[in-house]
């Protein structure tokens, strides 16, 4: 239960610096959503390509990467 809150609690810092760079959604559950996405992203990219190890800071910057993306693809779909 804690890691599912700590999860959604990163999820939402990331979303809300995604948020930051490009704009988005005023609605804070939208923003965890879409920063925990970008997280999952931006994780499994990182993991694909070996990049990083788990827990390296550079996965805290592609899951912002990938929530700025996440975040161009729901403004490109939505608005």
């Amino acid at each position: 239960m804690l890691h599912m809150l700590l999860h959604a609690l990163i999820g939402l810092v990331i979303g809300i610096v995604a948020k930051e760079i490009v704009g988005g959604p005023h609605s804070i559950v939208l923003t965890s959503i879409i920063g925990m996405v970008g997280g999952w992203v931006g994780g499994r990219i990182g993991k694909l390509f070996g990049w990083f190890p788990e827990g390296h800071i550079m996965g805290f910057v592609l899951s912002i990467a990938g929530a700025v993306v996440v975040l161009l693809i729901y403004q490109m779909m939505f608005h």
